[in-house]
């Protein structure tokens, strides 16, 4: 597996004089297109009735339970970067940390499976589940992820949509009334001018 997972690698890592164009934009997506996620949420959260604010909490607590589990992952197995064994090319800077799973796809993925468990938002998941193709080229091909480390990152987001959706009466809908409080107070200006939802 070792060997598969760093001969893929080599086919898509960027080569040692890549064209300034593909790399400009593998930048774009390996370091930017993450910020689609909280900009998602907060349009959702902020725009949506109680049923979507519900659906927005339980993906931003997906998204933190798959970065939760990547932690737990790394605590019993620290797989090295491309870079740290000298491997293929590296056009991103990055701290020479575990590779495996890939928290930018974690992240992603376990918010946009949480979309797709619902009817509403279904669109926006299956949007946000395609974005995540890009973003794991871009970080294969500048050379800061393996392949199998996108694999990682899609189970761990599919386990954690999966236990939110499924404990979403226990663990969200306690939460949401502390959330709501929150929102009265701090959004009270905007919502007394009817620019967002009480």
């Amino acid at each position: 597996m070792k060997e598969f997972n760093e001969a893929l690698f080599l086919l898509i890592n960027a080569s040692e004089h890549p064209n300034a164009a593909l790399l400009a934009i593998a930048r774009v997506f390996a370091e930017y297109a993450i910020w689609v996620v909280p900009i998602a949420l907060a349009i959702g959260w902020l725009r949506g009735n109680e049923r979507t604010r519900l659906i927005m909490l339980e993906a931003a607590a997906s998204g933190l339970a798959g970065l939760l589990i990547n932690q737990v992952i790394i605590l019993f197995w620290h797989h090295p970067r491309p870079f740290m064994i000298g491997l293929g090319h590296t056009y991103l800077t990055h701290a020479a940390d575990s590779s495996f799973p890939s928290d930018h796809l974690t992240l992603l993925w376990a918010v946009s499976f949480s979309f797709l468990m619902h009817r509403r938002p279904r669109i926006a998941g299956l949007a946000l589940t395609l974005l995540g193709l890009p973003i794991a080229w871009a970080r294969i091909y500048l050379g800061v992820h393996f392949p199998l480390d996108m694999v990682g990152a899609a189970l761990v987001a599919g386990l954690s949509a999966w236990l939110l959706f499924r404990e979403e009466r226990w663990l969200i809908e306690p939460i949401y009334d502390a959330a709501i409080r929150i929102h009265s107070r701090f959004f009270a200006f905007l919502i007394q001018r009817g620019w967002i939802r009480k």
